[in-house]
């Protein structure tokens, strides 16, 4: 599926609740999801859960979409990845560690300096990706959400393989000046 129908039918099921669109939809991302969230250490019945709670998110907001944004592809893995944010802000279940891995490992000022730097990062590439244009922003996203090759892309998006590198080259220019902006 084409990364235009995939945004015409966002589009459809924002306007109308078209649930063809919808069902269309499901079967092309949510395979695509349940990976993405088992990729990042998400349990199996987890990433299900999360897979449904994603699309219960595109259900309720696709009249938000705008498709000049934003692709379809970035716009659901914008959500996916906040929802797997916000199960794991909830949930209140702390594995036992024994005292010495919480001095050692949780206390450290090294070890929240990392991990606030990395969340800092991944939020400014977030933003970055959503600043590209959309043509852009889909090749970054699949070849990074779906783990996608540059020939796998040419091979979904109907693209010579050529434009596909053009695009990812294009797009890492402007991410690196983008982000360079925000680092100054």
């Amino acid at each position: 599926m084409t990364a235009g129908q995939l945004s015409a039918l966002l589009v459809a099921l924002g306007e109308t609740h078209d649930r063809d669109a919808f069902r269309q939809l499901f079967d092309h991302f949510a395979p695509r999801l349940k990976s993405f969230y088992l990729k990042a250490g998400t349990s199996p019945q987890m990433a299900e859960e999360l897979v449904q709670e994603t699309f219960t998110q595109i259900w309720r907001k696709a009249h938000l979409y705008i498709p000049e944004k934003a692709a379809a592809s970035t716009w659901i893995f914008t959500i996916a990845r906040n929802q797997r944010i916000d199960r794991l802000r909830s949930e209140k279940s702390f594995v036992y560690k024994d005292q010495a891995y919480f001095a050692a490992e949780l206390v450290s000022d090294e070890a929240q300096t990392t991990e606030v730097h990395r969340n800092e990062l991944v939020e400014r590439v977030s933003r970055a990706l959503s600043l590209l244009p959309s043509n852009q922003a889909e090749i970054v996203s699949m070849a990074f959400y779906d783990d996608a090759t540059h020939a796998e892309i040419a091979k979904t998006l109907s693209l010579p393989l050529g434009t596909v590198k053009s695009r990812m080259r294009l797009a890492f220019a402007r991410l690196r000046n983008i982000l360079s902006e925000v680092e100054a």
